[in-house]
């Protein structure tokens, strides 16, 4: 039975971290992959193969996803200059709480810098209830097992790189010392689960699968068989030589850890699946997942057959993984071609709720995903200050400035390539982005400069606020 049209739907965003576009069991690139719950996600709704966000790295693609809009309108680009947009920018969650919605946000933060009180903080964008770290305040990180003054107390000088400070509730802090994985949903399912009678908004923000990845529970570590790997303490070793032996390829079982903590974040998925199911709400309620940029091969994610990886406007730092179910209202088991970026996810949510849409650059999927030709997007943009690209159709130029620093810093320091100089490729024909045909096509790199030229013009605009 579908939902009557004059009932609002509830709106659950899971978003992952770092989570590689090949590591679906569903696509069965690698058999030791297992996510039965996301393949089930896949199953029961629509799988769009061409999803993008809006940077290749999280925080200012975060901040795009939660304002709906290209972050680039209230200067954000990159780690040094992201932020939540500012009050004269309605966050999604604004937007569907002044509809009517209840909004509540569970795990990991981090738009750039903010610290608590701090507009980026989820009570200070729209979310009426809140569990989260601020990972702006842990070098973009969160512990999976560890929150907690006598954390803080033992790590030392280590608490912001290992990332173990207290987490917050409503803005007041608390005290996690379990898997923060489960705590997340656990947190999540409360609310869900919570007999309000409006429709809700809920933002599921795991940190898995990013740094970190063998901090599992000791149980799941002898059941899989994998030994324990010790964090970083002061006076163990320099934090950077540290660093550079604790991820790939100098972490032994690095990719048994990834997927452990993969397949566990998965399990809470499913958990979250089943109770919209015994809540009698699964028809009610539409779910979306996704992650906030591409796998990192720092962390062992796999983004076949994309090249390149987080960090990288290459298809592998930007396509993601990308699930939407509304049971009644979308197909089950489809796929879709075509340009889709996690700014929809509120151009969606806000066109559900009859909420405010003004400023917004994402589309309503509802069309798109049902599979109407002339709902598809035709072109998106990228622009990181240092490289940038454009798509078009199949076409995509791409720019790096090898110059910059950051290009240097990023093969040094996270084991990535991200290129030099200006390309253009042809993905229909070219997926892996293996050839350069701008010599060839003159028209098609004018016609694409033209295209980033008149965008330009549109970002970074004066008066628009940041948080």
């Amino acid at each position: 039975m579908s939902m009557p049209e004059s009932r609002r739907p509830n709106v659950l965003v899971i978003v992952s971290d770092d989570h590689g576009y090949a590591d679906r069991s569903a696509l069965g690139v690698d058999p030791a992959v297992r996510t039965p719950s996301l393949d089930r996600l896949a199953a029961e709704g629509v799988t769009c193969d061409e999803a993008y966000v809006t940077a290749p790295v999280c925080s200012p693609s975060r901040a795009g996803l939660i304002g709906g809009a290209y972050q680039q309108r209230w200067g954000a680009h990159w780690f040094d200059d992201s932020a939540v947009p500012g009050a004269d920018h309605l966050t999604v969650a604004e937007r569907l709480r002044d509809a009517g919605y209840r909004t509540g946000y569970y795990g990991k933060v981090h738009y750039g810098g903010e610290r608590e009180g701090d507009r980026g903080t989820p009570p200070r964008h729209g979310f009426e209830d809140s569990f989260y770290g601020l990972a702006g305040q842990s070098m973009g990180r969160l512990n999976y097992l560890r929150h907690s003054d006598a954390a803080v107390a033992e790590y030392g000088e280590a608490t912001r790189a290992m990332a173990v400070q207290p987490l917050s509730a409503n803005g007041e802090p608390v005290e996690v010392e379990r898997f923060l994985t489960d705590e997340i949903a656990d947190r999540a399912a409360a609310f869900i689960a919570d007999d309000d009678e409006r429709p809700f908004f809920a933002t599921v923000a795991f940190n898995a699968v990013h740094n970190f990845c063998w901090q599992l529970p000791p149980e799941e570590l002898e059941a899989r068989g994998l030994p324990a790997f010790e964090d970083w303490y002061p006076g163990a070793a320099e934090y950077l030589d540290w660093y550079d032996g604790a991820i790939s390829p100098n972490l032994p079982n690095g990719r048994e850890y990834y997927l452990a903590q993969l397949e566990l974040m998965d399990a809470q998925i499913g958990r979250l699946l089943d109770l919209l199911d015994d809540l009698g709400i699964a028809e009610d309620t539409i779910v979306v997942y996704t992650t906030d940029n591409g796998g990192s091969n720092c962390n062992y994610g796999v983004n076949t057959p994309l090249s390149g990886s987080k960090y990288t406007l290459l298809e592998g730092g930007i396509r993601v993984p990308f699930l939407m179910r509304w049971s009644g209202q979308l197909p089950a088991g489809a796929h879709r071609r075509g340009l889709v970026s996690s700014m929809d996810i509120a151009g969606t949510a806000v066109a559900v709720a009859g909420a405010d849409d003004s400023g917004l650059d994402g589309r309503d999927l509802r069309a798109f995903l049902r599979g109407e030709a002339d709902a598809v997007r035709d072109e998106l943009h990228w622009d990181c200050r240092w490289q940038w690209a454009v798509r078009q159709g199949d076409w995509k130029l791409r720019y790096v400035d090898d110059a910059s620093g950051h290009a240097e810093e990023i093969r040094r320091t996270e084991h990535t390539e991200p290129g030099a100089g200006l390309s253009l490729v042809n993905l229909r024909s070219d997926a892996v982005e293996q050839r350069d045909v701008a010599a060839e096509h003159p028209e098609i790199v004018e016609r694409l400069q033209a295209a980033r030229a008149a965008w330009r013009s549109q970002m970074d605009l004066a008066g628009v606020g940041r948080g």
